[in-house]
């Protein structure tokens, strides 16, 4: 137990692409957890991942993975539109689950991952990384101590333009067919820019209209004929009604300029005495009386270098999300000191993300985004992506609810 009083379980990381094998690191160097294994569809990324991290072995398959006994519960890192029926999966087999996000892309896998929750009683988390924002966690502080008087609006941005990065992210997941995938509607990921407004602002969305922009580039993606989602939007805006009055409004845009290697995510929030408001590079608390520059307490330092040889395989416009340490906001005494000199990613978020799931599972507590903190930040996305389709129809969000009591 690594010289701690820690409970420990066994993990298995599902996906050996580009974002697991920094979550590997962390799991790995966790009191909470003993070993660590990884499958892939190519098993040779699985070999690479195993050993470079020093994990505890692979295994041929998912379905090998959920039929050990070695494997107490499992992180899924594959491809966005596949979470949801990997998650059932994972669950019915008797095992936890780490996802990475979205939740899933249907109201209906959404459901089946909340039912299969309740029927089996185990742990189920999404690893969005704006819960830990520094924005977010910044803005939850002041909303909990009634900073901002009445909440009546918020603003949540996810703005990461095609050409910094993520076409080559696309090819190293999609091979041959990646035009295909690389057309992922945006209003399908939602969860960086709903998950950072409802993470501080506690409601949840009710109804929603959105406007989504048709893709011009004329380079095979976000062309309907190419898309495996039938998408041709490439930006998208969304307007949120929320529970309790007053409303939020997201962005996700794929073609923008903007340098999102430096600042991907960002928030504002308004309220009756006070507000506060993110851009690139500066942030303000302001009142009725002044405004206050709070750029330093929401900035990560970095942990590691952009060159560093474990980052070869990241395109570089990608790098920064997986350097970047904690930021002043961040309240780092509840993390494990395994983790102070360890990579940390997404504005300080990936520590956080992890010691969540490892600590519910062992102690059979609810983590931070459960089944049904999931539900609230990623089906407002699925339903503003058919408003959007619908010419901007304002329509319902179904909501299932707060999660049961522990």
């Amino acid at each position: 137990m690594k010289g701690t009083p820690y409970m420990t379980f066994s993990l298995g990381i599902v996906g050996a692409g580009q974002f697991s094998g920094q979550f590997a690191k962390l799991f790995l160097a966790h009191p909470g957890v003993s070993e660590v294994f990884v499958t892939d569809l190519l098993p040779e990324r699985a070999e690479q991942l195993a050993s470079a991290e020093g994990l505890s072995g692979t295994f041929p398959s998912y379905e090998a993975m959920l039929e050990s006994e070695t494997v107490d519960a499992v992180a899924v890192f594959t491809q966005r539109w596949t979470h949801g029926p990997l998650v059932v999966q994972g669950l019915n087999a008797g095992k936890h689950v780490y996802s990475a996000v979205p939740m899933a892309i249907t109201a209906e896998e959404i459901a089946a991952i909340i039912d299969a929750v309740r029927a089996t009683g185990l742990t189920y988390m999404m690893g969005e990384t704006s819960q830990y924002n520094p924005a977010t966690v910044h803005a939850r502080n002041q909303i909990a101590e009634g900073a901002f008087g009445r909440l009546f609006y918020a603003e949540g941005d996810y703005v990461h333009d095609m050409d910094l990065g993520f076409y080559e992210a696309y090819q190293y997941s999609g091979g041959e067919d990646w035009k295909s995938t690389a057309s992922y509607p945006p209003l399908l990921y939602p969860t960086h820019s709903v998950g950072g407004v409802l993470g501080a602002w506690q409601t949840h969305a009710v109804s929603v209209s959105a406007i989504g922009v048709k893709d011009d580039r004329g380079d095979g993606v976000f062309d309907q004929e190419v898309s495996r989602f039938g998408n041709d939007f490439s930006n998208a805006s969304a307007l949120f009604e929320v529970a309790g009055g007053g409303s939020f409004r997201t962005n996700e845009f794929r073609r923008v300029g903007y340098p999102s290697h430096i600042r991907e995510s960002r928030f504002r929030f308004f309220g009756t005495d006070a507000s506060m408001e993110q851009l690139a590079t500066v942030a303000l608390w302001q009142d009725k009386k002044g405004v206050k520059d709070i750029s330093e307490l929401l900035e990560p330092k970095p942990t590691m270098s952009p060159d560093d040889p474990s980052l070869q395989h990241i395109a570089p416009d990608l790098r920064a999300a997986f350097t970047s340490g904690s930021a002043p906001v961040h309240d780092r005494s509840r993390l494990p000191r395994e983790f102070d000199h360890l990579h940390n990613g997404h504005e300080g978020s990936h520590h956080f993300l992890v010691d969540d799931f490892v600590t519910a599972v062992n102690t059979r507590t609810l983590p931070s985004v459960n089944a049904w903190v999931a539900a609230r930040y990623t089906l407002p996305g699925i339903v503003a992506h058919d408003s959007a389709r619908q010419g901007g129809a304002r329509l319902e969000i179904p909501d299932f609810g707060d999660a049961p009591e522990a």
